[in-house]
């Protein structure tokens, strides 16, 4: 039962992380853009993805235990 509900979140991360990667990867490869632009380009994507891995843990994490609903926090 709970293995049902990790599926869509792990398959929503993995796909962001695949885009932001991805975008990474075509900001180094890109010859004609300056350097300034392709760290920053890719410093960013790179920083979204990482994000997304720690949301999906947390997500995680919180199936586990049990606690489906946030808003019963408030």
């Amino acid at each position: 039962m709970k293995a049902k509900k990790m599926i869509a979140p792990i398959i929503v991360t993995l796909i962001l992380c695949l885009y932001n990667i991805g975008f990474v990867a075509l900001c180094f490869v890109a010859e004609e853009i300056p350097f300034v632009v392709k760290v920053l380009g890719g410093v960013i994507p790179f920083a979204l993805a990482c994000v997304s891995i720690y949301v999906l843990i947390e997500r995680i994490k919180e199936i586990r235990s049990g606690e489906e609903d946030d808003l019963s926090k408030y």
